[in-house]
């Protein structure tokens, strides 16, 4: 079983995220956040469940469905720990 590990930005991205939703709507910010910390846990099961990135960091992005959108999670799995590095909706401006 692999370990969770939060990176710092990532965990800024949930914060942010959370008081986004929270401010528009407290319900659908609890359901995102146990949405998002279900997709979570089942990477310490299934670390290789993400789709690796076309690049050379060995990093992978699980695409979280939700509402019209979908949040992603990008992470990288090293030594049996999966380290949480970024997440977003995909309809958030990133520039």
């Amino acid at each position: 079983m692999a370990k969770i590990q939060w990176r710092l930005e990532a965990v800024k991205d949930i914060d942010r995220l959370r008081d986004f939703l929270y401010s528009k709507d407290t319900k659908a910010a609890t359901t995102a956040m146990n949405v998002i910390y279900s997709a979570i846990s089942r990477l310490e099961t299934v670390p290789q469940i993400g789709r690796p990135m076309q690049d050379e960091t060995k990093r992978r992005e699980l695409i979280v469905p939700f509402g019209a959108g979908a949040y992603v999670i990008r992470y990288v799995l090293e030594n049996n720990n999966v380290y949480i590095l970024r997440l977003w909706h995909n309809r958030e401006n990133r520039s």
